[in-house]
């Protein structure tokens, strides 16, 4: 990434929480990032907090980059496409738009542009994110590497093939609202055991978080951890009967299963 210019076409949550991250880590000073948007109150939100260059002008941008990062919306991203296709030639284009193939954004392109799809994740807005990154053909030496170290600025990366995309959407992307509604969940049990809604929330949460780090730095198994705190006629052995009498992990499954078909039904055009 030495010396590499990387510019954002759409200055979102996604977009800042890459540049945060990027600046951060030190990976590319704030002199070598540059944002385009249609908002100019956004634009100067950006420049005023991470002292990055912003412009209104896409095609300018895409001229003064190396790196190109489609964050935009879905729904917008053929027509940015389309307004970018004439200066794209020798860059390296980065997409994070959700459900969008490779062979979509490749039809509104010249023939012969790298291009890189990935599906990051919200919590990469804590810097706590989860991208996977599609390998792609026709890319240079070192292209796959540079999405690599862009993202891991904001989490965890994994590279996948691209026919995977939709698991990875029906399992990371769409899995911060199956937690939050976890989550949730237990502050309501807290409330009517007794607790307030701010003490029981926080303790949720925090119990979230400290399972998922305690699972990943240790690398133990979640069986493991659920034995480390059930012991024999307990209250978590009391807890873990009644969630699986409601079905808590069929349900889960069938969740990511059925994001999973969504997510293909939605990149065919399907609406409904």
């Amino acid at each position: 990434m030495k010396g590499k210019k990387v510019g954002f076409l759409g200055g979102g949550n996604m977009g800042e929480a890459l540049i945060r991250g990027l600046l951060k880590t030190g990976l590319i000073p704030p002199e070598n990032l540059f944002v385009a948007d249609v908002r100019l109150d956004r634009l100067e939100e950006l420049a005023r907090f991470y002292g990055v260059h912003t412009l209104s002008d896409n095609r300018l941008l895409v001229r003064r980059v190396d790196v190109v990062i489609l964050a935009v919306k879905p729904q917008i991203l053929a027509m940015v496409l389309t307004e970018i296709s004439p200066v794209v030639d020798g860059k390296l284009l980065v997409s994070i738009a959700a459900g969008v193939s490779t062979g979509k954004i490749r039809s509104c392109l010249p023939p012969g542009i790298r291009l890189i799809r990935t599906m990051p994740n919200t919590p990469a807005l804590v810097l706590e994110g989860a991208t996977a990154i599609a390998r792609a053909e026709g890319l240079e030496p070192g292209d796959l590497e540079t999405a690599q170290e862009i993202f891991s600025a904001v989490g965890k990366v994994v590279v996948l093939e691209e026919e995977l995309m939709d698991a990875v959407t029906g399992l990371s992307g769409s899995g911060p609202a199956y937690i939050a509604l976890v989550v949730e969940a237990l502050a309501d049990g807290g409330v009517r055991v007794g607790l307030d809604r701010q003490t029981a929330m926080t303790l949720a949460a925090q119990t979230v978080l400290g399972s998922a780090r305690l699972l990943i730095e240790t690398g133990t198994h979640p069986g493991q951890l659920k034995d480390m705190v059930t012991s024999p006629g307990g209250t978590a052995i009391a807890g873990i009967h009644t969630l699986e009498s409601g079905g808590l992990r069929r349900t889960l499954i069938d969740a990511v299963e059925r994001a999973t078909q969504r997510s293909r039904e939605l990149g065919r055009g399907d609406p409904k």
